[in-house]
């Protein structure tokens, strides 16, 4: 019944019903997932849910006439009915790949096909991408504030169960270590990772030996694995990491150790007893115990944790990145940009919420700098094959301007420079087209694209803005959209 190609709004059916009887479903159409804004002032938003949204689309026309005539009842639907149950997606998908970096108002993935079929993808399309990329953003955030290991850690906070194995899927490719889920894990061919809960401990007694039985017993019962002691129970200091200590020397864990070994702190001033803890673990010559840190962590927290001096090894992070907790709401949206061979566009009192026009590719500039190595330097958006589009695939000479600044410019000379499309095709006639990726490509994936950005680029804090720009063929055609309109309104008269 949960078919997800139908967890969808009303409205893109009884759209679709209107273009089906006035014989306009087959005109063909180019609409545009985009987003406008990037959340909690970043400069970008990580790709991710590109995956899912090609399995959804994969999904229409497999339900029967009976589903559609429980929300489009009566004799009048039933031809409609009949058609919908049959109606499979027949055309092609354009998108960037998962783990890519996307800044505002570029083409995420861009759907080309009949109009009824291009429509109704609106709502799950926009579900499936606005929840993945908000955890990719938010988990991207998180893991560039530290040069340790983060791990996902949110299943229990999440929006339900499909939103914690996607969340965690999408944390991985922004550049978490692990994540908790072992269903994220089993779906992705990924390994889970876990320590203990509180439970476990006071499951011995609530005593200080009771803590050191429970520490024992679970090194005895996971030799072989990586092994994680939860030490803030009763007291860290003055019982806990002194009982991890005692049950790792009883049963011959120390520093030979090859899986690792650590202790975990997961409430307290981190700071402060990450230091206290690791000068006890040195003292008693277990240097090479790691000390992980939890609780209600996010990029703010770790960043102040490391200017602190924090002793910490490893993070994990639950609902900051799950929920995407600053920024829950991710802001992609679904526009026409082209209905039979027209550029078309959506106008606004609201200055940003003016779209760009037409059939588009965005290209991603790379210039190789002497001392820096290869660079991205500007991305630009063409209608697909104008003038700017075929000087780039000539590498010939051009010149980019800011939109809204017509002053400003940067030219590319020939051989200076290379050109990558960021809009590939993924599925034609309604068949996938696309190359196959494991999560760990995907996640390598973002981590090389994010390193040929600037620090400046890179940092959380009032990052430098990297030169985003369109063509002016995409320019002239918009404003040119938005001139006749003008004159239209003007004289319009009832």
């Amino acid at each position: 019944m949960f078919n997800v190609a139908y967890c969808s709004d009303k409205y893109q059916y009884t759209m679709g019903k209107s273009f089906y009887d006035c014989g306009r479903k087959d005109t063909m159409a180019i609409f545009n997932l985009f987003y406008r804004k990037a959340p909690e002032n970043n400069n970008w938003a990580v790709v991710s849910g590109v995956e899912e949204v090609l399995e959804m689309i994969q999904s229409l026309g497999k339900m029967e006439p009976d589903f559609f005539e429980r929300f489009l009842p009566g004799e009048e639907y039933a031809e409609f009915r009949s058609y919908l149950s049959t109606m499979k997606f027949t055309g092609n998908i354009y998108a960037m790949r998962e783990g890519e970096i996307v800044f505002p108002n570029q083409p995420i993935i861009i759907v080309e096909a009949p109009l009824i079929e291009a429509q109704v993808l609106e709502t799950p399309m926009l579900c499936i991408m606005n929840h993945q990329m908000a955890v990719a953003t938010k988990a991207s955030r998180v893991c560039r504030a530290t040069n340790h290991p983060v791990s996902e850690f949110g299943s229990r906070r999440a929006h339900g169960p499909w939103a914690a194995v996607y969340g965690a899927k999408a944390a991985i490719i922004a550049g978490c270590a692990t994540t908790s889920n072992i269903m994220a894990g089993v779906m992705n061919d990924y390994t889970s990772t876990g320590t203990m809960a509180h439970s476990y401990v006071t499951s011995y007694g609530c005593s200080v030996e009771g803590e050191f039985r429970a520490f024992s017993d679970y090194i005895k019962t996971h030799k072989g694995e990586s092994l994680i002691m939860l030490i803030d129970t009763y007291d860290t200091l003055k019982c806990g990491v002194l009982n991890a200590i005692r049950a790792f020397n009883d049963n011959g864990i120390d520093d030979n150790y090859a899986p690792g070994y650590g202790v975990r702190l997961d409430s307290g001033d981190l700071a402060y007893l990450s230091i206290e803890v690791r000068e006890i673990l040195d003292k008693h010559g277990l240097k090479n115990c790691k000390i992980f840190a939890t609780n209600s962590l996010d990029e703010y927290l770790i960043a102040d944790l490391e200017r602190q001096g924090a002793r910490i090894d490893s993070y994990g992070v639950g609902d900051a990145i799950a929920t995407s907790k600053a920024a829950p709401c991710f802001g992609n949206v679904y526009k026409l940009v082209e209905i039979g061979g027209e550029g078309v566009m959506k106008m606004s009192e609201d200055k940003i919420k003016v779209i760009n026009p037409g059939f588009q590719q965005t290209y991603r500039i790379i210039k190789n700098d002497p001392e820096k190595g290869s660079i991205y330097k500007v991305d630009v958006t063409c209608l697909r094959g104008d003038t700017l589009s075929r000087t780039i695939e000539a590498g010939e000479e051009f010149t980019v301007c800011d939109e809204f600044d017509r002053y400003k410019s940067k030219t590319f000379l020939p051989g200076e420079y290379s050109a990558k499309p960021l809009q590939t095709l993924v599925m034609k006639e309604g068949q996938r087209c696309d190359e196959s990726y494991t999560l760990a490509q995907k996640k390598a994936y973002h981590a090389e694209v994010l390193s040929m950005f600037s620090p400046s680029e890179r940092r959380l804090i009032n990052p430098h803005y990297y030169k985003v720009d369109i063509s002016d063929d995409l320019y002239n055609l918009k404003n040119s959209i938005i001139n006749r309109l003008v004159k239209e309104i003007k004289a319009f008269k009832v």
